[in-house]
């Protein structure tokens, strides 16, 4: 399992209002959804059409 190293960001009254976490971490579990996503879709998709499906979200996620 992925151990995260995380650190709670407090409200005034001391009650736990976010987490952070290193970038290096966040981004393994970016890849993680990533890859457990891409293999959702492969499941209804050819590899390479559930691979330019996924790319085609990231443009539209990134132009839009």
């Amino acid at each position: 399992m992925l151990e995260i190293q995380k650190n709670y960001v407090l409200d005034s009254h001391q009650e736990k209002v976010a987490v952070q976490i290193p970038l290096n971490e966040f981004e393994k579990i970016e890849e993680i959804l990533e890859n457990f996503g891409l293999a959702k879709l492969d499941e209804r998709l050819s590899g390479e059409e559930a691979k330019n499906y996924y790319q085609s979200l990231k443009k539209t996620n990134v132009d839009g």
